[in-house]
C-alpha cells in the first residue's frame, strides 16, 4: 500500500457504501446528545437479532469528541482497520443514530487530555456506520478492544466494547463477551471488522 492509499481508506466504492455522516444528521441531532437519564424502565422491543450487550464504560471516555469517521492520527503507527456495520432497532435500520468511538493507540495508551483516537459520527439513512482507525494496542490487564457508545434519536445509550477474534487474551479478560467479536476479513490489504448493533 503506497502513501496515497494510506492517507485515506475511503475508495469510491466505500464512500458510496458507507455515506455515514450527513449535514442533515448533524443539524437535527446535536453532537453527543446522549440521554443519560431516561424515565423509568423500558421493555425491549422485538428484534431481528439478539440485543447488543451493555458493558462497562471504563475510565477513559471523554465527552465532546470531534465528528469524524477517520480517527487515525498522523505519526501513530498501527495496523489499518475499518469497522463497519449497521445500527438496528426492532427489525429496522436506525438513521441518524449516534456512535461515539474511543480506543487506545498502537502502544495501548489512551489520550486523556485530547481526542486522539476518538470521534463520533451518525448513521446514514440505511443505518450504516463506517469507521477508519488502527488496531488498538494492549492496555495492561485487558484484551484488545474498542469502546463505543450508541444511541438512536431520543433513545437510551448503549455503552459497549468490541473485541478481536484472534486475541489470546480474550479468555482471560473479565469483561470480554464473545457476542461482541468483530467479524474480521481483509479487503485491499486492510483489516475490516464488521458488527451490527441491535438496540432496544
Amino acid at each position: 500500500m503506497n502513501g496515497n492509499e494510506k492517507n485515506s481508506l475511503l475508495t469510491r466504492r466505500h464512500v458510496l457504501k458507507a455515506s455515514v455522516v450527513s449535514t442533515a444528521a448533524a443539524a437535527t441531532m446535536p453532537a453527543l446528545a446522549f440521554n443519560l437519564n431516561p424515565d423509568g424502565p423500558t421493555t425491549p422491543e422485538p428484534t431481528c437479532g439478539t440485543l447488543t450487550v451493555n458493558q462497562t464504560e471504563g475510565p477513559y471516555f471523554t465527552p465532546g469528541s470531534p465528528q469524524k469517521t477517520n480517527i487515525r492520527e498522523a505519526g501513530y503507527e498501527g495496523t489499518l482497520l475499518v469497522v463497519r456495520g449497521k445500527v438496528m432497532a426492532g427489525c429496522d435500520p436506525v438513521a441518524n443514530a449516534l456512535l461515539d468511538f474511543w480506543q487506545a493507540d498502537g502502544d495501548g495508551e489512551y489520550d486523556n487530555e485530547g481526542y486522539r483516537f476518538r470521534g463520533h459520527q451518525y448513521t446514514n439513512a440505511e443505518g450504516v456506520f463506517y469507521l477508519e482507525t488502527i488496531v488498538p494496542g494492549l492496555y495492561p490487564g485487558r484484551t484488545r478492544h474498542i469502546h463505543v457508545k450508541v444511541q438512536k434519536p431520543n433513545g437510551r445509550v448503549l455503552t459497549t466494547q468490541l473485541y478481536f477474534p484472534w486475541e489470546s487474551g480474550n479468555s482471560r479478560d473479565f469483561i470480554y463477551d464473545s457476542t461482541l467479536l468483530l467479524e474480521i476479513s481483509e479487503e485491499e490489504g486492510v483489516q475490516v471488522g464488521e458488527i451490527d448493533f441491535v438496540l432496544a
